[in-house]
């Protein structure tokens, strides 16, 4: 029969390539494809697996009792353990089964991002990904002579990474050296990074973004990239061809050049410490024979021309006799080159239009060059053909990249979900302690969400430990601003490390000046001569502070500094302003700093502003003596300035960025004197926009410290968030305060239905003032609204809803038509246009008018009540003791039949002012119908009525209705 089911295997599916190129494969190659992709698809098909098990079983590869493991699993919500059993079943079956799933996933694959994105890749390679395996199995293969010598190089890489170096704030240890694989957590790493122009400081920007990424990743749209994965075809982008031997010629990727990136601290050396080790272990990349690592901090001791060969030999000398052998596979090496940031020189790449200067190219491995061209040679495969190359740095480097020849781009998230837990649990042997750090920690927003690098982490712990282990510590002297948890990690340093100089005030503040220096000049790495100049001497106290590393050169090793965490450089930079006499620095300083828009200095301000505090400062006090009060008092001043300067100028997204900058410089402060000054009488705070890219997205942080302020706000009318993208953990972190809004506008944030659950507990707030509240455009569906139906019922304050773009149907008005029923309800202007209503939700929406007293305004544009729901509509607004003053109709699929319910029902109203029906199809027929409402309807103002179909005459006739009854508009 015609319409009878179809087989997947028979659907025609000639005309789709990727269907094509899956056909093309035998059944070996599909085999192959499949384990390939393998992993990637476990991820992929984790939202889809009951519909693939499905199409299997209906095509006969499932029997029932198989049907129903994968489903059970999956309903479970262990939707990873059903994805997984889903593909070994189906690799253990014959090759008809294979052929069945990749069709259906063909078929599924637009509602299904990550398969897709594995689709578009079997799409673009082709016979290239099923050739794969076998290529790196040939490149595998090592001749027997290196064998030996790759031995040795394994065994000396094992043992160079087996451990890993954490400083603490001890003197007994002041480094704690774990097992490297004991101590590694997993980070999450996706690809592409985005490319953005940095104007906040890096870690606050890169953490805003994050928070977006952490709750893609919870909707199970983030596809995480393992390490293994980086050189794999599927993230790579670059190609060249190969003969087969058998007389075909393939793509294969290969020769990849792989940029990894991530904020400082958030574990790129780490990560490339664990690759490096488990590719000496023969855990991963079996394809490369020879992988050399190095890190730019130490290529800086090379000032003069060298070759790649004695590059590697200058870290690797056992390895001398074997390089020309090596020069002949460059396809089995892997380069790494880790902290570009670090680099002072500067590497160039030549414009893909133009040829690069030949002097910036380096095209032999044993001709002298420049470290810079050696490594950008290796990255545009000008030097070594056919290798690899991976490089890390931060994001604010990557437009140094732009002209490079990349294959992948890769981002480190840092932690996410789970793997935040398992850091502290690793940080102590006694979990007891991990577990009540973490427990503080995770209550503390503004923490735990900087916790996504591990950086900070380990901080926390060093920080927090001590407040746990220690019977006679108070908890509620835990630190609860990063200011506070800096400056308790600082104490902790000159507490043990302070007695052993004679004058701990004046050598912190010559580090912390040579500190602010390195923040101005974006310099992180320091020499001797950067010592010198600041009457500096290396020493256990400095170490301390700073992390010494050793380089290597020619004749002998030389020594550099840097900090331990680049925000300690900060927060040192920071301390120092109130430890120096000269006050007329700190003023020209503040304004100094504040100007520089590229936002490196945002976390130093906000350092300042937290050291004002007393509460910060007496704990430090006790060891280098009093802050400057002068000082305190003049930072007191430049906030105070900067707030009531900034909280009325909030039209441009600058501005609003500037006054978020200065919110979180009074929460650091904790001063509530001057919170309460500066905020206690402001009215308006507005962070959104009804356009999305003038509006200033914000963080969980941000939102936290939002909530703070307007804590402090004893006036507070209007909090504008449209378009924030708040979401619901926005929304958590704000939900203590918003209760004392009057207006609070929070369209277009993706608040979902557990932003729903959130704002009810607001509502249902005893002291709630909320009398308008926007929520438009946040995916709201009906089971979102039947909690706010019952509170509707309850609420005093709430006047005006906004409810319009969302996708409440049929079932969410039945639940808000439940509210409006209810006598106490207050509701007097509903939004509920563009919701996909049909004539189906009047039926409740009019038995609701017919008992409500309180709606003046209705607004039902952009859904398709058509005729039918309009009449049905009329018979409630018939009622002589209906209120309603606006009511909005545009764009409904109404008819003349329409206007003539309406004008029956409301020509005796004593309340319509504003009637509009605009976008319809009304014609020359309906005039007369308009023209007795416009008659007899005394209260109407205006009536709306362009963009429909009447005629030239008939729009004469409308505007001369204007003339009959004077103080009426009749809008064309």
């Amino acid at each position: 029969m015609a319409d009878e089911k179809q087989p997947v295997s028979e659907i025609e599916t000639d005309t789709d390539p990727v269907s094509q190129c899956l056909e093309n494969f035998n059944d070996c190659d599909l085999y192959k494809v499949t384990t390939f992709y393998r992993e990637r698809l476990e991820q992929a098909i984790e939202e889809a697996v009951i519909g693939v098990s499905l199409v299997l079983t209906y095509e006969g590869h499932f029997n029932g009792q198989e049907h129903q493991k994968v489903t059970e699993l999956a309903d479970d919500g262990k939707k990873v353990e059903s994805s997984e059993l889903l593909l070994n079943l189906v690799m253990e079956k014959e090759a008809g089964a294979r052929r069945v799933m990749w069709k259906s996933f063909v078929k599924m694959r637009h509602g299904v991002p990550k398969l897709d994105k594995i689709l578009e890749e079997i799409e673009q390679s082709g016979a290239a990904v099923a050739h794969y395996t076998n290529i790196i199995e040939e490149i595998s293969e090592i001749p027997r002579h290196l064998k030996d010598a790759q031995e040795q190089h394994k065994e000396m890489l094992r043992q160079r990474n087996e451990t890993l170096d954490l400083n603490t704030i001890l003197i007994k240890e002041k480094v704690r050296i774990s097992q490297l694989n004991a101590r590694y957590t997993e980070l999450t790493i996706i690809s592409p990074v985005r490319h953005r122009k940095l104007v906040e400081h890096e870690l606050i920007a890169r953490g805003r973004d994050h928070e977006e990424w952490r709750e893609m990743h919870l909707r199970r749209e983030l596809e995480k990239i393992r390490i293994d994965q980086l050189f794999r075809s599927g993230f790579a982008q670059e190609v060249y061809q190969r003969h087969t031997g058998k007389g075909q010629i393939v793509q294969i990727h290969s020769g990849c050049s792989v940029v990894v990136s991530g904020v400082p601290g958030i574990g790129k050396t780490t990560l490339l410490q664990k690759i490096v080790y488990d590719w000496a272990s023969g855990n991963i990349y079996p394809h490369f024979q020879f992988v050399f690592s190095f890190k730019f901090r130490e290529l800086n001791a090379i000032n003069w021309k060298a070759t790649l060969k004695e590059m590697i030999l200058l870290f690797y000398p056992y390895l001398e006799k074997f390089l020309e052998d090596l020069w002949k596979h460059p396809a089995s090496l892997l380069f790494i080159f880790d902290g570009l940031d670090e680099f002072k020189d500067s590497i160039e790449f030549p414009d893909s239009q133009s040829d690069a200067a030949p002097q910036s190219i380096c095209m032999d491995p044993e001709v002298p060059c420049r470290v810079s061209d050696i490594v950008s040679s290796l990255i545009q495969k000008m030097l070594l053909p056919g290798c690899s190359v991976l490089l890390t740095t931060r994001p604010s480097e990557l437009q140094l990249l732009e002209k490079a020849d990349i294959s992948v781009w890769a981002e480190i998230l840092g932690f996410v979900g789970e793997e935040r837990k398992e850091y502290f649990q690793k940080c102590f042997e006694d979990q007891t302690v991990a577990a009540a750090v973490f427990k503080y920690v995770e209550e503390n927003e503004i923490l735990y969400t900087m916790c996504y690098n591990p950086s900070y982490c380990w901080i926390l712990c060093l920080s927090l430990g001590p407040f746990y282990t220690q019977g006679s510590k108070k908890q509620q002297q835990v630190p609860k601003t990063i200011t506070q948890l800096y400056s308790y990690y600082i104490y902790n340093i000159l507490k043990n490390h302070g007695r052993e100089i004679e004058n701990p005030r004046d050598v912190l503040l010559k580090i912390g000046e040579m500190a602010l220096r390195g923040v101005f000049e974006k310099q992180i790495v320091f020499r001797n001569e950067d010592l010198i100049k600041y009457n500096l001497q290396p020493s256990q106290f400095l170490s301390g502070f700073m992390l010494e590393i050793f380089e290597r050169n020619d004749s002998a090793q030389s020594v550099v500094y840097t900090f331990l965490h680049l925000t300690i450089q900060e927060f040192v930079a920071a301390l120092a302003q109130f430890l120096t006499p000269d006050l007329e620095d700190i003023q020209k300083l503040l304004n100094d700093v504040h100007s520089k828009e590229d936002g490196r200095f945002e976390i130093f301000l906000r350092f300042i502003a937290g050291l004002s505090s007393p509460q910060v400062a007496w704990p430090l006090e006790e060891l280098v003596g009093s802050f400057l009060h002068q000082t305190a008092c003049r930072v007191i001043d430049w906030v105070q300035e900067k707030v009531e300067s900034q909280v009325g100028n909030t039209g441009s997204k600058s501005g609003k960025r500037n006054l978020l900058n200065t919110l979180h410089y009074l929460f650091e402060s904790q001063n509530k004197v001057l919170a309460q000054t500066t905020l206690g009488s402001v009215e308006r705070l507005q962070f959104g926009d009804s356009d999305s890219q003038k509006a200033l997205p914000l963080s969980p942080i941000d939102c936290a410290v939002l909530s703070h302020a307007i804590g402090l706000c004893h006036t507070i009318k209007h909090l504008d968030l449209r378009n924030c993208f708040i979401q619901s953990e926005g929304l958590q972190r704000l939900e203590p305060s918003l209760h004392k809004c009057q207006v609070l506008r929070l369209e277009g944030n993706d608040l979902g239905e557990s932003g729903m659950h959130l704002l009810c507990l607001v509502l249902k707030h005893p002291k709630c003032q909320i009398e308008a509240l926007g929520l438009a455009d946040n995916d709201l569906t009906a089971s979102s609204i039947e909690n706010l139906s019952s509170v509707l019922s309850t609420n005093r304050s709430l006047k005006d809803l906004y409810l319009g773009y969302n996708k409440l149907g049929s079932s969410g008005v039945k639940h808000l038509s439940v509210a409006l029923k209810n006598l106490d309800c207050e509701i007097q202007k509903l939004s509920l246009n563009d919701n996909e209503l049909t004539d189906c939700c009047v039926e409740d929406l009019t038995s609701a008018l017919k008992t409500n007293r309180s709606l003046t305004a209705l607004n039902l544009n952009n859904n398709k009540l058509g005729d039918s729901g309009v009449v049905l509509l009329s018979e409630s607004l018939r009622k002589p003791d209906c209120k309603i003053q606006e009511l909005r109709l545009d764009n409904n699929a109404l008819t003349d039949l329409s206007i003539e319910a309406l004008s029956s029902a409301l020509s005796t109203s004593q309340s319509l002012t504003v009637l509009s029906l605009w976008s319809n199809s009304l014609t020359d027929q309906s005039i007369p119908a308009v023209s007795h409402l416009t008659l007899n309807c005394k209260s109407l103002q205006c009536i709306w009525i362009g963009e429909n179909s009447f005629t030239a005459s008939g729009r004469e006739q409308l505007h001369l209705l204007q003339e009959s009854r004077g103080g009426v508009r009749v809008e064309m």
